[in-house]
């Protein structure tokens, strides 16, 4: 019996139509939810002018005011669950660069919505009941390994949670039980690709990565599949929708993010006027959790900046609009020299020159208030540094300064790889 390639099909290709008006549905209910549910809520909508009554549907979704992580922060722990703390069986949280974090909590029915979630974004990559998947984020307060867990458990996937780091048992685990899938962040990938190489070592049952957490470009994700021999998947959701696959992931076509629609309504904004862009336009994106139940967020600004890639049926079938792969956030955003730019787009630049290594740091000086780039990478033999300049040049509209390593030489994480350093006399 050939299985079938979505997990819940019917939500998966429902029409635009018939989303359009689950979504309203959905709108009106959450509206009003959070309204009798929470005080903080409440005070909110009062004091932008509007009760839910309002809220017909889709098309109302602007009278709502907008929040963001400080909302979050400013009411942690719990400040903004909508529900009885005894119903609550689950908490994750980011870390907080403030020193406030932003907690989720979860009903069961959460922990439900997110093993759903995450379940279709798995038959999304062909992964099938009894394959082998190694969930290498960690199971801790970050949701990366809970989530992978979750959805898992709700296909009856044969798990091997390793958790983070331990580069070569990682291989060894993923060998001696065949593995194929293997979760987690693009940057913890290239640590395992390395380690293969240097032994001579190949994985021959791993065909499906799933990478999220990190933003990462095109060319990256094209060394990691040719070095491992696998198909890779970006799958996206934060702590503030729920966490991992909360948001979706895209397909076999690789033709943007599909998302979730009957569980997220999306909007892109200009991030400075805070209106609606036309579609295939930037903007960023703004979410509105439809089915949560614990702490559904109500046009969360994410700070993540996308585009509409198309509201049309995919080839894979299913009908859910797709954005492109975040290509930044607003806080991620490095103005040097008078030159806007995001390290991803470094990252871009530095894997389109062949024999450059995926390891390198962007070094941001700060020399009284007087701001420059270095940009050191490990690259093989042959590759200068006045290769590395002219393209960074070409790619950024100025040369920032920088060494080339031998592989080896950069320093490692185990985890998720820290890219952007700063540096002040």
């Amino acid at each position: 019996m050939t299985l079938s390639p979505y997990y819940e099909p019917e939500l998966e290709t429902l029409s635009q139509r018939q989303l359009k008006a689950l979504q309203s549905e959905r709108l009106q209910h959450i509206v009003r939810y959070v309204y009798d549910n929470n005080a903080q809520y409440r005070q909110r909508f009062d004091s932008a002018g509007m009760e839910p009554n309002d809220i017909h549907g889709i098309d109302d979704l602007g009278l709502l005011p907008l929040m963001s992580k400080e909302q979050l922060r400013d009411n942690y722990p719990l400040g903004l669950s909508c529900v009885d703390k005894k119903t609550l069986v689950e908490m994750h949280m980011s870390s907080g660069s403030t020193g406030v974090p932003v907690v989720m909590p979860y009903t069961r029915g959460d922990l439900e919505q997110w093993a759903s979630c995450m379940s279709r974004c798995y038959r999304m990559a062909g992964v099938e009941p009894s394959d082998v998947i190694q969930i290498t984020p960690s199971f801790g307060l970050f949701n990366g390994g809970f989530g992978f867990y979750h959805g898992a458990q709700n296909l009856d996937l044969f798990v091997v949670p390793t958790g983070a780091g331990h580069t070569r048992r990682q291989i060894s685990l993923a060998r001696d039980f065949k593995t194929h899938a293997l979760t987690g962040v693009v940057s913890y990938a290239t640590r395992i690709l390395e380690q293969l190489e240097a032994t001579g070592e190949t994985l021959p049952d791993l065909k499906v990565c799933m990478f999220g957490a990190e933003i990462f470009s095109n060319s990256m994700k094209e060394k990691v599949c040719s070095g491992l021999g696998v198909e890779a998947f970006d799958i996206y959701g934060m702590t503030e929708t729920g966490g991992v696959g909360t948001l979706g992931m895209d397909c076999s076509a690789h033709d943007g993010l599909h998302v979730w629609e009957d569980h997220y309504l999306i909007e892109i904004l200009d991030p400075k006027t805070q209106q609606p862009v036309a579609d295939g336009e930037m903007g960023e994106l703004v979410v509105t959790a439809l089915t949560r139940e614990a702490l559904p967020v109500i046009r969360f600004r994410t700070a993540d900046l996308t585009r509409i890639v198309s509201r049309q049926p995919c080839q894979c079938g299913r009908t859910h609009v797709r954005i492109a792969p975040i290509t930044g956030r607003l806080d991620d955003m490095l103005i040097v020299k008078g030159v806007n730019f995001f390290p991803v787009q470094v990252e871009q630049a530095l894997m389109s020159i062949p024999g450059v290594r995926p390891h390198y740091q962007i070094i941001i000086e700060d020399d009284h208030g007087v701001k420059d780039v270095r940009v050191n990478v490990e690259v093989d033999e042959g590759v200068t540094g006045f290769m590395v300049e002219r393209v960074l040049k070409e790619a950024l509209g100025f040369s920032p300064k920088g060494d080339v390593f031998k592989p080896g030489e950069l320093p490692r994480q185990e985890g998720k790889a820290q890219r952007v350093f700063y540096s002040q006399k």
